[in-house]
């Protein structure tokens, strides 16, 4: 056997949508396998080629490079009907079928049934996204759900699934939705993923922990962001799951000695959707936030909600550093900033009239935090294509920050310098290919413009 190969892993610095999707895309290319470890069709990954956007939600980044096998891992909660759509459209626009060649499904893996989805609908005080992951993780840590490889016993088992459906039927009811789950739908349901996905359901972990002893290369791939953690983020405005390097390992079914270099993605500016705390907010009449919502397309890519904007906010960014230990930053949308007179970044907080430079643990006092800022000088708007030059020609002359203006490039120089983090590479561009790479970094390799 070949000498062990660490995995590598990217995850969202912030309140996620920082633009995980492309930083992938970009490293497929080098990498045999990108899996998802956590989450489930909550999430949203945007990628452009050219002409082309792909929006998924629980496939894997890698989906473009063909020769990248994918996994659905351990940690996620899968919707079924919501996979089929986006494997649908993958099918549609190139004529694969992915699903048991290349694209594979954990057996341990819990599935997201209507019942999860309907559940879900009733919350009005997080702001989620309504598609039953939060019930879906409720039920796995109450150990009534259902993972994928549990599907065939039940099927030969009618008392369990007559007595699933009345459990689901009566916890509706009880929070005031009608609608009655029958076993019969619930029996059905169950049968029709079986014969859609049992060519994909298998055995991932084992399948990843002989890939990394063989040598191979893992991209592990995380959905949402730092500040969405269930334990570490601005609680209870968060996600239902581990979003954490800590969780990369074990929601991919490896152990912790395959992780090796984690990447920490964050935009130029802060986003946020949903309900719950946000210092940086920048007011919705105020013009600075309007330019970053418009210029930025800040809507999600989930639920096309429109996202919060706000100012880069280091103290939040050091808050996601000292979970993850980021060997690297990926920095996305500086070239959203182009055109402000001005730019901010928070450098810390005022509490109660006291200075402090660490996000409080409760949502209140996250609440009442006033930022303090730095104001940087802006810098003129240019076209994409202008942008996507200037990515380009940088990569030719192997040059870095040099080929940004001077007031852009001042930016970048400073997120390094508050954060302590290495900034690899900087994205001015939604194109794969707009993207400035840090000479001898992780993406500084060639960008191809793609085809299908």
């Amino acid at each position: 056997m070949k000498g062990t190969v660490p995995a590598t892993v990217i995850l969202g610095a912030q309140w996620g949508d920082e633009g995980k999707g492309k930083a992938i895309d970009q490293l497929a290319s080098r990498y045999g396998w990108a899996v998802r470890f956590q989450g489930g069709n909550n999430a949203g990954h945007t990628i452009v080629i050219g002409d082309t956007t792909l929006k998924l939600h629980q496939i894997p980044s890698g989906l473009p490079t063909p020769h990248c096998n994918l996994v659905l891992g351990d940690g996620m909660v899968i919707d079924p009907w919501v996979l089929e759509k986006e494997l649908d459209a993958w099918n549609a626009l190139t004529g694969e079928k992915p699903e048991g060649s290349r694209l594979f499904i954990s057996e341990r893996a819990s599935i997201i049934l209507p019942f999860h989805r309907l559940y879900d609908s009733a919350d009005k005080v997080v702001g989620t996204t309504g598609r039953g992951i939060g019930p879906a993780y409720r039920d796995r840590i109450e150990r009534v759900g259902i993972r994928f490889a549990d599907i065939e016993g039940l099927l030969e088992n009618s008392q369990s699934i007559s007595a699933s459906a009345s459990r689901m039927s009566s916890q509706l009811a009880a929070i005031g939705i009608d609608h009655r789950i029958s076993a019969q739908d619930l029996e059905n349901d169950l049968r029709w993923i079986l014969d859609r996905y049992g060519d994909a359901i298998a055995p991932t972990g084992h399948m990843l922990d002989i890939a990394l002893r063989n040598g191979e290369q893992v991209l592990l791939e995380g959905a949402q962001g730092a500040m969405l953690d269930i334990d570490q983020g601005t609680y209870p405005f968060v996600t239902s799951s581990v979003t954490s390097r800590a969780n990369a390992s074990h929601g991919a079914g490896i152990h912790p000695g395959h992780i090796g270099p984690c990447l920490g993605v964050t935009k130029a500016y802060t986003t946020r959707v949903g309900n719950g705390p946000f210092p940086t907010e920048i007011p919705s009449e105020d013009p600075s936030g309007q330019h970053l919502a418009k210029v930025g397309h800040e809507f999600g890519t989930t639920t096309g909600r429109p996202r919060r904007t706000g100012w880069l906010d280091i103290p939040a960014l050091m808050e996601a550093h000292r979970v993850n230990g980021f060997s690297g930053l990926v920095l996305t949308k500086l070239d959203v900033l182009a055109g402000l007179d001005e730019i901010k970044i928070c450098i810390g907080y005022e509490l109660d009239g006291r200075p402090i430079t660490m996000l409080p643990v409760r949502a209140e006092d996250v609440a009442r935090c006033i930022p303090v800022y730095e104001t940087h000088p802006g810098f003129e708007a240019i076209s994409e294509d202008e942008w996507l030059a200037m990515a380009q020609k940088s990569h030719e002359e192997k040059s870095w920050l040099e080929a940004l203006p001077d007031a852009a490039a001042s930016i970048v120089t400073r997120i390094e310098e508050l954060s302590g983090i290495e900034v690899q590479c900087v994205g001015i561009g939604p194109d794969r290919r707009s993207t400035l790479s840090k000479p001898g970094g992780m993406f500084d390799h060639p960008l191809n413009l793609g085809n299908f």
